[in-house]
């Protein structure tokens, strides 16, 4: 249960920081995806099933709020957080090396499934122009702030699992 209400806690926290501190650290308006963050790093850490529901209840979150169309987001974060739980069974506590690969290509697929859709079946048809304005300087900024966000994201892990556990050292 505790697992569950901290996990809420953090999709809320992350969506808000996303609409409101990430706006204003905006450059040229390119803000950091820490969803994207989110996501892949409890996809990592707990595997396909959690990694597909936060992604789901995230993408479905910012559909609600931000987005008109309801569900795009959900289906793109639930693939982005299901295909990050494969790697569940490689995933080193100490290397952060996987993360940071799994977020980049995470963040390049979540931008180029978003222009396909935004602006490919719509005519706009400047595939380049959209990548190298958008989609790399964007996953260049969330892999900076990844760097900052993994290990604070790791360490809640950690002690929810001490505490599922039964440890010593519980998450209070």
């Amino acid at each position: 249960m505790r697992r569950k209400m901290v996990t809420a806690l953090l999709i809320l926290v992350c969506i808000l920081l996303q609409s409101t501190v990430c706006q204003m650290i905006s450059i040229a308006s390119i803000k950091p995806n820490l969803l994207i963050i989110l996501i892949v790093s409890f996809g990592l850490m707990r595997g396909r099933r959690s990694g597909m529901m936060i992604g789901f209840f995230c993408g479905l979150l910012t559909d609600l709020f931000f987005e008109s169309v309801l569900g795009f987001n959900a289906i793109i974060y639930m693939w982005v957080g299901y295909f990050s739980g494969y790697f569940y069974r490689i995933f080193y506590d100490d290397d952060i090396k996987t993360p940071l690969f799994l977020i980049s290509v995470s963040d390049v697929a979540y931008g180029i499934v978003h222009y396909i859709f935004r602006f490919l079946l719509r005519g706009r048809i400047d595939f380049f122009y959209y990548f190298g304005r958008i989609i790399l300087p964007e996953m260049f900024y969330t892999l900076i702030l990844t760097i900052i966000c993994y290990r604070v994201l790791y360490m809640i892990n950690r002690k929810l699992t001490i505490a599922d556990k039964g440890g010593v050292d519980s998450f209070v």
